[in-house]
């Protein structure tokens, strides 16, 4: 199946070859935990907001979205490696989009919320929110 993900969740991303619900963006136990007061001290409030709140930012504002360089997009709550830019693609959405995540590097869940059904997709390591996963992405080149 043909997989697109927005990164509506992008000021979770550190950015290339570096990198409200509820207090936490996904179930765990994960292998990296802190405390809120921890990720508070980390992250921006817009971070926080999107990383554990499961927040989005607006369309059109993450730097991430125009970024053309080669490398790896890595959890800013852990630095896992998610996304390669070569399986970045212009969705047209204002958000950053891929067509394949590495390799254990995201879990899903179900997001039911805005009365749809929605897979969400979460750093596998930390929890850390990073948007959703829509199937009507590109063929891979």
């Amino acid at each position: 199946m043909l997989r697109r993900t927005f990164l509506q969740g992008t000021a979770a991303l550190l950015g290339l070859a570096t990198t409200a619900k509820t207090a936490s963006a996904a179930s765990g136990p994960f292998e990296i935990q802190r405390t809120d007061a921890e990720w508070k001290a980390m992250l921006s409030s817009l971070e926080y907001r999107v990383m554990r709140e499961e927040g989005t930012e607006r369309a059109f504002t993450s730097p991430l979205n125009d970024e053309k360089r080669a490398g790896m997009f890595h959890c800013k709550g852990c630095d896992l490696p998610l996304y390669a830019s070569a399986h970045k693609f212009d969705s047209g959405t204002g958000w950053p989009s891929f067509w394949q995540a590495q390799a254990n590097a995201i879990e899903t869940k179900a997001d039911r919320s805005f009365f749809i059904v929605r897979t969400e997709c979460h750093c596998r390591r930390c929890g850390s929110h990073m948007g959703h996963i829509f199937d009507d992405g590109p063929k891979p080149t």
